[in-house]
C-alpha cells in the first residue's frame, strides 16, 4: 500500500505542501561563559547555517567511538556501579548538543553494536522491580559471615576503615564501622552519593531501588536524545525492544517516574513518522509482550491524563501515526474518544495545546470521509476552530491548518447542516482577513452552489424549520 504523503495539498491557488513534522525542540542551555565566546564565534564561522540545526543530536567523535564503543557497551552490561556511572555520564554528555554547537567527523551511537540493547536492559531491570511495596519481598537478613570482618557482602571497606587515609563519601566513619563490624550505618549513607561508594552490585532494598530508578531515568534521557538524530530514526523505529520499552513506560504513567514517562513519550513522538504499529504483531522477537491494542490504549491513557504537556505530546503522536495508512485500522476504533479529547484541547487557552490539537485534527481530516463526518458532528468543534482563527493563534501555520480543516469538512454534503450555522462567521473572515479570504471563499461557494442552496442558506441564517 502506498504510504500517505506527509505533504498535503490545499484547494485552489492557496495550496502548498507542508514540511516534515519537526522534532520536539530542546531549550537553550547555559551560554553565559565569557571564556567560550571566542571559541563559539570561530565555530559559528566555520559552520553551516545555524538555523538548520534543530534540537540535540546524539553524536560522538570518531576517536572516542573507535576506542571506547566496546568499553561503553561492556560497562553498561557489567552491572557494576562505577562502570555503569561512567558509561551513563559519558553518553549523557555526548548525547546533548547545543543548537549553536557544530561537531565534525561524528558517528551515530545507535549504530554501535549492542549499545541500544544494553541501555534498554537497564530500563527493563528497573521495570522488573518497580512494583508496589506490598508486593515486594521483605529484605532477607544476611547472617552468613556476620562474625567475620570481611563478610563478602560489600562491607569490607567499613570493616577495614581504621587506617584508611582516603575516606569515601557516604560511608560510615571509622569508629562507627568498627562498632558495627561491617554493617552500614543507614544514618550516614545517602542514596544520592551511591556513585562514590565501593564498586559493588545493586541491591534490591529501598536504597538499591532508588539507585536503579536513577539509572533508568538517565537511560531514558539518553534514548530520547537518540531519537533526535536522523541517522538513528530508522534503527530505533524498527527496533521492537526499543518500542516495547518506551510504550511500557507510558502505559504505567500513573505510577511511574514522571521524567521517565516524559522522555519515553517524546521518544515515541520523534519516531512516530516512521513507526508501524504492526511491529507489535510481527514475527520479530518480543521482550515485553506488548500488543498493538495495549500500545494504542497507552496513548489514549496519556491523552486523557491530567498533565497538559503529556496531552499535547499524545495529540501530536496521534497526528503523526495516522499519516501511515497501515496504522489506521488500529487507531480508528478509538476515533470518537480521540475527536472528543482533541476538541477539548482546543478550548484550552494554552497555545501549545491548541497547536497540537489542530495538527492532529488536520491529519485526521485527510484520512477518510467518515473522519470528516465525525469531526464536524463533534460538539463545539467548528466553533473552537473558528476561535483559533479569531484570537488568532500566534503561529500562522496553526491558523492555516484550522482553516484547511474547515474547508475539508465542507467538502462532505452531509456536513452542510453543521456548517450553515456559521455562514456569517465565514463571511466575516472572507471580507476582513485577506490571509484566509481564498479559503473561506471556497467554503462559502461550497455552501451556496448546491441545488438546495436557497432553502439551506435560509435555514442556516434565520433558523427556519422544515
Amino acid at each position: 500500500m502506498q504510504k500517505r504523503e506527509l505533504s498535503k495539498l490545499g484547494g485552489g491557488s492557496s495550496s502548498f505542501a507542508t514540511a516534515t513534522p519537526p522534532k520536539r525542540g530542546r531549550p537553550f542551555g547555559s551560554g553565559n561563559n565569557n571564556s567560550l565566546s571566542a571559541a563559539g564565534s570561530v565555530a559559528a564561522a566555520e559552520s553551516i547555517a545555524l538555523s538548520s540545526i534543530l534540537g540535540p543530536s546524539l553524536q560522538v567523535h570518531n576517536l572516542l567511538s573507535e576506542q571506547n564503543n566496546k568499553r561503553i557497551v561492556i560497562a553498561l552490561q557489567s552491572g557494576l556501579k562505577s562502570e555503569l556511572t561512567w558509561a551513563l555520564n559519558a553518553l549523557t554528555l555526548l548525547s546533548f548538543k547545543e543548537k549553536e554547537e557544530v561537531r565534525k567527523d561524528a558517528t551515530p551511537l545507535a549504530k554501535i553494536p549492542g549499545l541500544l540493547d544494553a541501555l534498554l536492559q537497564i530500563v527493563d531491570d528497573w521495570r522488573d522491580i518497580a512494583f508496589p511495596k506490598e508486593l515486594q519481598r521483605t529484605p532477607r537478613v544476611r547472617l552468613l559471615g556476620a562474625n567475620s570482618p570481611v563478610s563478602g557482602f560489600g562491607s569490607e571497606y567499613e570493616a577495614l576503615d581504621l587506617n584508611d587515609a582516603h575516606p569515601r563519601s557516604g560511608l560510615a566513619s571509622s569508629s562507627s564501622s568498627t562498632g558495627t563490624l561491617g554493617h552500614k550505618d543507614p544514618r550516614n549513607h545517602h542514596p544520592s552519593e551511591w556513585w562514590f561508594d565501593e564498586d559493588t552490585l545493586f541491591n534490591l532494598d529501598e536504597e538499591g531501588r532508588a539507585e536503579k530508578q536513577q539509572c533508568a531515568v538517565a537511560v531514558s534521557n539518553i534514548i530520547r536524545n537518540f531519537s533526535f538524530m536522523p541517522d538513528n530514526e530508522t534503527v530505533m523505529a524498527q527496533h521492537r525492544h526499543c518500542l516495547e520499552t518506551v510504550f511500557q513506560c507510558i502505559e504505567g504513567h500513573s505510577t511511574e517516574d514522571e521524567e521517565l514517562v516524559t522522555n519515553a513519550l517524546e521518544t515515541i513522538v520523534n519516531l512516530a513518522p516512521l513507526m508501524d504499529l504492526r511491529i507489535f504483531s510481527s514475527s520479530r522477537p518480543s521482550y515485553i509482550k506488548i500488543t498493538v491494542k495495549h500500545a494504542v490504549q497507552a496513548i489514549m491513557g496519556i491523552l486523557g491524563s491530567s498533565v497538559k504537556a503529556w496531552n499535547c505530546a499524545a495529540a501530536e503522536l496521534l497526528g503523526r501515526l495516522i499519516i501511515n495508512p497501515d496504522n489506521e485500522p488500529f487507531l480508528l476504533p478509538f476515533a470518537p474518544q480521540i475527536y472528543r479529547r482533541l476538541v477539548d484541547l482546543l478550548s484550552l487557552p494554552a497555545a501549545d495545546a491548541q497547536a497540537a490539537a489542530v495538527g492532529a485534527l488536520y491529519n485526521l481530516s485527510e484520512v477518510s470521509m467518515d473522519c470528516r463526518l465525525k469531526i464536524a458532528s463533534e460538539r463545539w468543534a467548528i466553533d473552537r476552530l473558528l476561535k483559533v482563527l479569531k484570537v488568532p493563534h500566534p503561529v500562522p501555520e496553526v491558523c492555516r491548518k484550522a482553516a484547511m480543516i474547515l474547508e475539508s469538512l465542507v467538502s462532505e454534503p452531509q456536513n452542510r447542516a453543521h456548517l450553515l450555522a456559521f455562514e456569517n462567521a465565514f463571511a466575516e473572515f472572507l471580507f476582513l482577513d485577506s490571509k484566509y479570504s481564498d479559503t473561506f471563499g471556497r467554503i462559502l461557494y461550497e455552501l451556496s452552489s448546491r441545488p438546495s442552496n436557497k432553502v439551506g442558506t435560509a435555514q442556516g441564517i434565520w433558523g427556519m424549520s422544515m
